[in-house]
């Protein structure tokens, strides 16, 4: 699902070729979101992954459709259930010089639960780790608690640090309880200083300024293929408005996430517009663990969102073509799944039909006939023009008798809001960084626990007792096929009784001007060393 715009003029493409400033040697990126630190173990969030991934690699990485492949280590094998061996790369060298080994991956998964004030903890990929130990220089072995599948996938996910930089001893050594020769561990904010910060990626961290740039610069020495760029520059452009006029002026060659309602302008202006489906999905959640939910009326004290036939009433009653393309302009695929199928662990199951007709019997059936009221939360700047698809939402519950306000306020309010349980129903996206569909079912629908790191997400306290049960074999089953066998089967059971409602999956698009290429990524991830000149 791409497809790449472009209405140039054979004059303007010349004039372009002749003046832009993608003949330099620099790139320079206008990116929606700034990234909170350079510590690639502090804060587990997209918009540092896509910058950090620059500077620092994992022992495997995904691609840009999230197949997972070989980084620092060329090859790995399930010795057994719970043990992992992982060929180093070997040749590697850091950015201050020292050599890539094993000491390195030790300290790396040492370091992540010795990270202050974290406020998304890397430890959910290292917390089933119960040794990890070094048979020579570039041979690792990992041993897990339990059945970790997902081992290779996770790790991507920990981008490998210098043991050197950060201080350590000759001797490191792997604990659950704590590991010996770490020395003193730098926090976050050392992280800053490019003496510190210190990977085996294709770009040297050059100048961090909060708020202004981030400047990289080509590493000489790198291990793979060097980047087209000596430099590059990125610039933090939050607002909508201001990013486009940064393009369209010259002053950045790239940004991230224009505004659906300039695209026009911006492909008039000359430049490319690129897009691709992404894995985030744009979902319905409901309150369903108590009688007392919040900000419903009209229902005689009770929640009608308990009630199966409720739920799916507010499935069909939503016209997911007609968001798609009046408020999307066709960048967006309407939902069955919680992960745009073929991705691991997917069905093929089509979206529901638009059905306002069997909407409005099934509420009958329920019990009300008459409707009721209710209050939607939805965050209204952090998804793709997230206020106007609850506003149209609203809308089209409203015409089967569930009368509905939209409660839209800034993704920080949202999120804190949401978590507090809030709302009897919201609206929010979820994109899986593994890839498959264990992701959002563990986060978004597993009954909450807390403290086993289940249901974080589920705001709506959906239980089902049985897909528990079934997503829990599945992430301890190593077999491929049996694994995403029994996904489908997890998936299946909360879409059938409507536990949350997929509504569409994003489309990531990005402007970039003629003279660049760059390969479009389900993950949305801006990643600057994959920005390729152009073939002449």
């Amino acid at each position: 699902m791409r497809r790449t715009y472009a209405t140039l003029m054979a004059g303007l493409i010349a004039g372009t070729a002749l003046t832009a400033p993608a003949m330099a040697e620099e790139l320079t990126i206008g990116l929606k979101s700034e990234a909170t630190s350079m510590d690639p173990q502090f804060h587990n969030l997209a918009t540092n992954t896509q910058v950090l991934s620059n500077i620092f690699e994992g022992l495997t990485e995904q691609d840009p459709v999230q197949k997972v492949e070989p980084s620092l280590a060329t090859e790995w094998t399930a010795v057994d259930d719970t043990t992992w061996r992982f060929t180093l790369r070997e040749g590697v060298k850091f950015h201050n010089g020292s050599d890539f080994t094993a000491r390195d991956v030790i300290y790396t998964y040492c370091r992540v639960p010795l990270v202050e004030n974290s406020p998304s903890s890397y430890t959910i990929f290292t917390g089933t780790m119960a040794d990890v130990t070094a048979e020579d220089d570039y041979t690792v072995i990992i041993k897990t608690e339990g059945p970790n599948p997902l081992l290779p996938t996770e790790i991507s996910n920990l981008p490998i640090v210098s043991a050197d930089a950060g201080g350590a001893e000759e001797t490191i050594t792997f604990g659950t309880d704590g590991c010996e020769g770490m020395g003193t561990v730098p926090q976050a904010g050392d992280f800053n200083s490019p003496d510190v910060a210190v990977g085996t990626g294709p770009y040297k961290l050059q100048e961090f300024t909060r708020g202004n740039q981030l400047v990289l610069s080509r590493f000489e020495d790198y291990w793979g293929e060097k980047p087209d760029w000596e430099t590059v520059m990125m610039r933090p452009i939050s607002s909508n408005g201001p990013r486009v006029a940064a393009l369209l002026a010259g002053d950045v060659m790239m940004i991230e996430s224009p505004p659906i309602q300039d695209i026009p302008r911006i492909e008039q202006g000359g430049y490319k517009i690129i897009d691709a489906l992404s894995n985030r999905i744009i979902y319905l959640h409901m309150r369903q663990d108590t009688a007392d939910a919040p900000s419903i009326s009209g229902t005689d004290g009770k929640n009608p969102l308990q009630d199966v036939n409720v739920r799916k009433a507010i499935s069909l009653a939503i016209n997911r073509e007609a968001i798609k393309e009046r408020i999307m302009g066709g960048f967006a695929v309407p939902a069955g799944e919680l992960l745009p199928p073929p991705m691991f662990g997917t069905s093929g199951r089509e979206a529901d039909p638009y059905d306002p007709e069997q909407a409005k019997a099934l509420l009958a059936d329920a019990g009300y006939p008459d409707g009721f009221e209710i209050t939607l939360g939805t965050p209204n700047d952090r998804y793709i023009n997230d206020e106007q698809v609850a506003q149209a939402i609203a809308q089209m519950l409203t015409r089967i008798g569930i009368k509905t306000n939209v409660d839209a306020s800034t993704a920080s309010q949202f999120f804190s809001r949401r978590n507090a349980l809030d709302f009897p129903i919201y609206m929010a996206g979820w994109g899986a960084s593994s890839g498959e569909m264990s992701s959002p079912l563990k986060s978004l629908v597993t009954t909450f626990d807390k403290e086993a790191g289940r249901g974080v997400t589920n705001a709506g306290r959906y239980s089902n007792a049985e897909m528990d049960a079934v997503l829990e074999e599945a992430m301890t089953t190593i077999d491929d096929a049996k694994r995403d066998a029994l996904l489908q089967k997890a998936e299946t059971m909360v879409l059938d009784d409507y536990g949350i409602i997929p509504i569409h999956y994003e489309q990531t698009v990005w402007a970039l001007d003629p003279s660049l290429d760059y390969e479009p990524r389900v993950d949305q991830y801006t990643i600057a060393f994959q920005v390729k000149k152009a073939a002449d």
